[in-house]
């Protein structure tokens, strides 16, 4: 079982920075795919970025070369830098745990398992 946790979020102006963070539980968080997904009003949850568990990455082309998603395996957290922030970039951003340790597969098509509560994000033009 894995708990994630995200903070981070907040009203920012375009153009500017946030970093989101999700601290996650257990002992085996450094073997787990891990994803940022958001939800704007009325849409569907959307990846955004992925991280393998050997630390691979890939993005959403509409946030590719503004965000980065990283991890810091010693504090068992998942990072995602958003830079250039956009107005349509504005919603509620969710971590996410792949429940299959060791997955080598495609990051970006597999179901997720654990999911944290959201943080939301608002850019203003």
């Amino acid at each position: 079982q894995v708990q994630l946790v995200e903070s981070g979020g907040g009203l920012v102006q375009a153009g500017e920075s946030l970093r989101l963070s999700c601290a996650a539980s257990g002992r085996a968080f450094s073997t787990y795919a891990m994803g940022w997904f958001r939800q704007a009003p009325g849409k569907e949850r959307i990846l955004v970025a992925a991280i393998t568990w050997r630390g691979g990455t890939s993005y959403s082309d509409s946030v590719k070369g503004r965000f980065t998603i990283s991890r810091d395996i010693p504090k068992n957290t998942v990072y995602l830098q958003m830079n250039s922030l956009k107005s349509e970039d504005t919603a509620v951003y969710y971590c996410a745990a792949h429940g299959i340790r060791f997955y080598t597969g495609d990051v970006s098509r597999v179901q997720y398992d654990y999911w944290g509560q959201g943080t939301q994000v608002t850019v203003s033009s």
